[in-house]
C-alpha cells in the first residue's frame, strides 16, 4: 500500500469511527472501564541514557539479594547522556500538534493479553504485558514487553488472604472480581498497573486488556494473518508427536485466529522467542488492519470489541488510534525488550500457589531507569531500526536489541 493510500485509509477509518461515535453521542468521551486513578508520585528525575542504560556497580544485585529486592530510590539508577537522543527530544519539543484529533501528544497504554477464554473477565493471569507508548505527533508507537515471570511485590491486596509477593502475571489475576483480593480502582488492570508502578516507577494513563476468545475472534474477522517464521516453532513436548497445532515450520504462513493464538501462546521455547513470536502476530495484525479489503467491514471489526474488552479509553480515544494507524511508517512502529542482563532465571515458593514455581528475579533499579526512559521517549532514539526488509520478511532486529515490523 503506498503513502497515499495509507492516508486515505486512514481518513476513512476515522469518518467510520465517527460515524460509529454518532449513533451514541452522549457516550463518545466517556471512558469504556473505570480508569486507573494511579496513587500521585513525586516528579521523576531528569532521564538521560545509553543505549545500554547500564546502572552503576553499586545498584547491581549482590548473590543473596531476595527476588523481592526494592529498588531504594529511582535516582540511584544513573547514565551518561547520549547525544543520539538529542534529535528525538528536539524533534519532540517542534513537533505539530497531534495528528487525528488527540488531546495530547503521547500516551502510555498498558496492553494485557488475557488467557481466561470466557467473555467476562472474572479470573485469568496476564498471557501477555506490554507498555505502550503512542507519540501522536511524529507519529510513533513503541511497545515494551515485561516478562510475565519478574517476581514483584503486589500492593492492596485483602491482608486475610496473606499474599504480598508473587509473578508479575498474577497481579492482573488477583485484581479482577473473581477472586476478591482486590477492592481499588481498575480491577486486574488497575492492580497490575498499580504494581507496575510499585515496583518500577511505570505510570500509563490508560489500559487495554483483551482475552483469547475476543483475539480469536478479531483475527478470524479481518481475514487471518499472514506471518513469516525465521525458524521452525515447535511447541510439542516428548509425548505430543500428534499435535501438529504446536508445530510451525519456518516460513510463510497464512493463519486463522485460532492458529495465531496457538502460535503466540507456545511455552516450550524460551521467554524471549515467545515474545518474539508474539510480535511477529501484532504485526500481521497491524498488516491486516490496513488492508483495504477490511475497510467496509469495520462496524464488525469494531463491535468484536464491545462489551469484549477491558479498557478506559472512550470510543473517541479508540478512533483517534485507529485513525492514526495507517499514518505510521514500518520504522516508526518498534518492539523492545528489557535487556536480558537484567533479569536472572531462578526458582522460588509461590505462595499464591503453594509451589515452587519458575520466576525472574529482577534488577529493580535498572528496569525502573529503563522504564523512565521508555516513558521519555528516549529508547526508540537509541535504537535505531535497521532498514526494513521485504514484505513478508522476519522481523528485523536493531542495535539496542529491538524489533520492527517489516
Amino acid at each position: 500500500m503506498s503513502r497515499t493510500e495509507k492516508a486515505l485509509f486512514g481518513v476513512l477509518v476515522f469518518v467510520a469511527a465517527l460515524i460509529w461515535g454518532a449513533i451514541a453521542w452522549q457516550k463518545w468521551q466517556e471512558p469504556l472501564g473505570p480508569a486507573l486513578a494511579l496513587p500521585s508520585l513525586p516528579p521523576a528525575p531528569a532521564v538521560s541514557v545509553t543505549a545500554s542504560v547500564a546502572p552503576s556497580a553499586t545498584d547491581q544485585p549482590s548473590p543473596a539479594a531476595k527476588p523481592t529486592r526494592r529498588p531504594t530510590s529511582t535516582a540511584t539508577a544513573t547514565a551518561t547522556a547520549a547525544t543520539s537522543a538529542t534529535p528525538y527530544l528536539e524533534s519532540l519539543q517542534n513537533a505539530p500538534l497531534p495528528l487525528c484529533g488527540a488531546a495530547q501528544t503521547s500516551m502510555l497504554l498498558l496492553a494485557i493479553g488475557s488467557d481466561t477464554r470466557s467473555g467476562a473477565y472474572l479470573y485469568g493471569l496476564a498471557d501477555v504485558i506490554r507498555l505502550v507508548r503512542v507519540d501522536y505527533t511524529l507519529p510513533r508507537v513503541t511497545v515494551l514487553e515485561i516478562p510475565r515471570d519478574i517476581w514483584v511485590q503486589i500492593p492492596d491486596l485483602a491482608p486475610e488472604h496473606g499474599i504480598s509477593e508473587g509473578k508479575l502475571n498474577q497481579a492482573y489475576l488477583y485484581g479482577n472480581e473473581g477472586m476478591g483480593y482486590y477492592t481499588g480502582t481498575g480491577q486486574g488492570p488497575g492492580l497490575l498497573a498499580r504494581t507496575l508502578q510499585l515496583n518500577f516507577g511505570a505510570q500509563p494513563q490508560h489500559y487495554f486488556a483483551a482475552n483469547m476468545q475476543t483475539f480469536v475472534k478479531l483475527v478470524n474477522n479481518i481475514g487471518g494473518l499472514d506471518v513469516y517464521l525465521p525458524k521452525t516453532v515447535d511447541g510439542r513436548k516428548a509425548d505430543q508427536t500428534n499435535r501438529w497445532d504446536l508445530y510451525f515450520k519456518a516460513g510463510a504462513h497464512h493463519l486463522n485466529g485460532q492458529q495465531a493464538l496457538m502460535l503466540a501462546r507456545i511455552r516450550q521455547i524460551s521467554t524471549f522467542e515467545r515474545a518474539q513470536n508474539q510480535n511477529i502476530v501484532l504485526c500481521a495484525v497491524r498488516d491486516a488492519l490496513l488492508n483495504p479489503y477490511n475497510l467496509p467491514k469495520l462496524p464488525q471489526i469494531i463491535q468484536t470489541f464491545d462489551g469484549a474488552v477491558q479498557t478506559d479509553l472512550s470510543p473517541q480515544q479508540m478512533s483517534q488510534l485507529a485513525c492514526l494507524m495507517p499514518l505510521l511508517k514500518s520504522e516508526n512502529i518498534q518492539f523492545i525488550s528489557l535487556p536480558r542482563e537484567y533479569l536472572k532465571e531462578t526458582r522460588t515458593f509461590d505462595p499464591g500457589v503453594g509451589k515452587e514455581v519458575f520466576i525472574f528475579e529482577a534488577d529493580f533499579n535498572a528496569i525502573r531507569f529503563y522504564i523512565l526512559a521508555f516513558s521519555a521517549g528516549q529508547i526508540p532514539a537509541l535504537a535505531q531500526p535497521a532498514p526494513t526488509g521485504t514484505p513478508g520478511a522476519p522481523l528485523t532486529p536493531a542495535p539496542s536489541g529491538g524489533f520492527q515490523c517489516p
